[in-house]
């Protein structure tokens, strides 16, 4: 067990925390997405910690995080012209490119894939502790495996204080959803996990982009997944989530027939909902339900929430972030209404 400690951003701090990363030990690190676990991506050892302290399955790889452009070199081999030009566009951003990995990436960074997933974050102090470990970071979200990412550092504390030595404190998340994560093809990209990246931002570089169908749909077991977050129920608070997709008015009717006493609404800013019900509200827009989602399924635990109607975002755009997590977080369970 740790002593966890909770670090601003300091050069000091960062340079410590490298140290440890270095001896083999996990940090907690700030990104513009979510917070991350981080881990010398080249020490099979060190990895293997992030997946203990996360109880994470072993199949389920890690995204290794870069500071400069040159960092990609060491871990892919055959990149494509195409990832050099979205790379350009999009970084540093929230863009994750599955690419073939090098010797140098242990099997268990890639979850036993051939490939490897690498992005260069924007957050500031991602990269300057990048820099000063002089090393690529694997570094999956910083919190319980299954249970909502963490965009704060209090969440990381409260998941995994005693089993990680430092978190280093950025801020709330400027995100709040994962980076998109996208693979090659002949002719353009497939997103495997939708971020705040879109499709169409994408085709402004790509001209072909396909949505995997494990973006929407269950994958099975049987199936080795190229991305995080495409296998096993994930995202989800204590309480039971149902999607329920209708018109707000037929939302409330199904909510008043089925809701109990500590059953919540997640519903949209601007809906209203009688004073009867009780209601979390996790923004107007796609932009602000992404930033937002994980910090109110949070807050839903700490409401004691046994039971969550979640109303259901825009499934394109920036919202098809939103939809696909919060549709892991119900484990695919939706009731449609007011057919």
């Amino acid at each position: 067990m740790f002593d966890t400690k909770l670090l601003s951003p300091t050069p000091e701090n960062i340079d410590y925390c490298a140290r440890l990363i270095k001896c083999g030990e996990i940090v907690g690190m700030p990104t513009e997405t979510v917070y991350g676990l981080a881990a010398n991506a080249f020490d099979e050892s060190a990895v293997r910690k992030i997946f203990a302290a996360k109880g994470r399955p072993a199949d389920n790889p890690l995204i290794v995080h870069i500071s400069d452009i040159d960092m990609i070199k060491t871990l892919s081999t055959d990149i494509p012209e195409l990832a050099w030009k979205l790379a350009e566009s999009f970084w540093p951003g929230p863009l994750t490119m599955v690419l073939p990995k090098t010797h140098k990436i242990p099997s268990v960074t890639s979850g036993g894939l051939d490939t490897v997933g690498i992005r260069m974050p924007k957050s500031p102090v991602a990269r300057e502790l990048i820099r000063a470990c002089l090393l690529p970071l694997a570094a999956p979200s910083a919190n319980i495996s299954g249970r909502p990412s963490t965009t704060s550092a209090l969440h990381v504390l409260n998941d995994l204080n005693g089993l990680i030595p430092a978190v280093l404190d950025g801020g709330e998340c400027e995100v709040g959803v994962e980076s998109t994560v996208i693979s090659f093809e002949s002719d353009g990209v497939r997103i495997l996990r939708p971020g705040i990246i879109t499709a169409d931002e994408l085709m402004s570089v790509a001209h072909n982009v396909f949505i995997d169908n494990g973006v929407l749909n269950e994958v099975s077991s049987d199936i080795k997944a190229a991305s995080p977050g495409m296998k096993y129920k994930h995202y989800s608070p204590k309480a039971k989530v149902v999607l329920v997709d209708g018109s707000l008015e037929s939302f409330i009717e199904y909510a008043k027939e089925n809701a109990s006493e500590d059953t919540f609404l997640m519903c949209f800013d601007g809906d209203e909902i009688p004073d009867d019900l009780n209601v979390v509200y996790y923004g107007k827009n796609s932009r602000e339900q992404a930033n937002r989602l994980f910090k109110v399924l949070r807050e839903l635990d700490e409401l004691n929430a046994k039971t969550v109607f979640a109303r259901v975002p825009e499934k394109s755009g920036e919202g098809l972030a939103v939809y696909n997590r919060i549709l892991r977080a119900a484990a695919f369970e939706i009731v449609r209404v007011g057919e």
